[in-house]
């Protein structure tokens, strides 16, 4: 799989994640979530930034769908955050789906919660 971003072809996995973390940018990232179906508002970008920073600056960790929920009830206060909100962002699982937009490799863990 592939994806055309401005004009460059960038490999993927057969399940859409970049095989290149450094082929990511903000116009790749609206390239996957088109291809998911998605459009990309400010709450999406705070829990794809969450993901990039704990992947990039902690050791390649990958967030569950508990910590992703727990991040962003702590940056959205005063705001009802649930796991719906999350599923509500990203239906195709949001610590996965998210990942992959965030150009993060694929995360092989089971469950979520």
């Amino acid at each position: 799989m592939t994806y055309e971003v401005n004009g460059k072809t960038l490999e993927a996995t057969e399940s859409g994640f970049l095989v290149n973390l450094d082929d990511w940018d903000k116009d790749v990232a609206e390239a996957i979530a088109t291809a998911d179906g998605l459009t990309l508002t400010q709450d999406h970008w705070d829990v794809i930034e969450y993901l990039r920073d704990a992947f990039i600056n902690h050791n390649g960790e990958q967030p569950n769908n508990r910590a992703i929920l727990k991040a962003m009830q702590d940056k959205w206060e005063g705001r009802k955050v649930d796991n719906k909100t999350l599923f509500d962002l990203f239906p195709g699982n949001p610590s996965k789906q998210a990942g992959k937009i965030a150009g993060l490799p694929e995360s092989m863990r089971k469950g979520g919660y």
